[in-house]
């Protein structure tokens, strides 16, 4: 059995990095995990050609006396136990290497602005921790959010929901006394079969949360086309009004509407205000079938 003892936030003193760790204390709170900051040197780094090694180490040092006392004046304001961490090498291996080695539960990371031109939108390291971490990476896009968590937005397609996936869920709004509500968009309007089998999933999926004691709601909104279903689930979360999180699978499997891999992931985490928790399922074959 895993025993999870951390929340990393990557840090290096920017907005959105502040903003992070603003939103990890709540979930510390709640879970009772101790929150570590991880700074990067990335040695290979544009800036770095400008340097020389003493110069780099001088760099370093001087991060780190800096993260000792802003840790110690975090650490006084909040209540909680926060470390920190000074690494070297590529930013988004280390954030991963780290993680797993200090068995971190939750990766919390800032992302970029939607208008920031950086890789996929979302920034580079980001897309890449995201798609190489080994647990969830809630990101956060926005400046204010709620201080804690009153829905989760779990959208659904027709690939093989596993216990695993929705489980994730289900620990959060029992952590937190969320509802979760439930959301398909179908775009494939004309095939009564996907229509049909969504609908039996989707009510599958809902009866399998509330025998878990966790309310829930559902709901299979239809668009005209593919490209209509971020912005169709961004302005259901929005006019719900107190969904505080939404929850995304970003490994594809086998299924007849392949959803939330790749572009689309990455579009609804740069477009949304609301934090985005992203989830590698791992094949576990265990599926919602009772």
């Amino acid at each position: 059995m895993e025993t999870f003892k951390n929340i990393l936030v990557p840090f290096d003193f920017r907005e959105q990095a502040e903003i992070a760790l603003s939103q990890s204390y709540n979930l510390a709170r709640t879970t009772g995990l101790r929150i570590t900051l991880l700074y990067v040197h990335e040695d290979g780094g544009f800036l770095n050609k400008f340097f020389s090694a003493d110069q780099s180490d001088e760099l370093i040092q001087k991060m780190e006396v800096e993260l000792d006392g802003f840790v110690k004046e975090k650490c006084k304001e909040t209540g909680l136990e926060i470390d920190y961490m000074v690494a070297r090498g590529k930013i988004h291996t280390k954030i991963v290497e780290v993680a797993e080695m200090i068995q971190a539960k939750f990766i919390v990371m800032g992302t970029a602005s939607s208008t920031s031109p950086s890789e996929n939108g979302i920034g580079a390291n980001t897309s890449r921790v995201i798609r190489n971490a080994k647990c969830p990476v809630l990101t956060i896009g926005s400046v204010h959010h709620y201080n804690g968590c009153r829905s989760i937005l779990l959208p659904l397609d027709l690939t093989k929901e596993s216990r695993q996936k929705v489980s994730w869920a289900i620990e959060l709004a029992k952590m937190f006394g969320s509802t979760i509500k439930v959301i398909t968009v179908l775009w494939s309007t004309n095939h009564k079969e996907i229509a049909g089998t969504l609908r039996a999933q989707v009510a599958q999926v809902k009866d399998f949360i509330e025998e878990r004691n966790v309310k829930c709601s559902a709901e299979i909104i239809e668009v005209n086309k593919e490209s209509e279903e971020t912005p169709t689930i961004l302005n259901y979360a929005k006019n719900q009004g107190d969904v505080d999180l939404i929850m995304i699978m970003t490994q594809q499997e086998t299924g007849l509407i392949p959803f939330f891999v790749d572009k689309q992931a990455t579009e609804l985490i740069r477009l949304s205000s609301i934090p985005v928790m992203s989830i590698i399922p791992k094949d576990t074959g265990d599926t919602l079938a009772r």
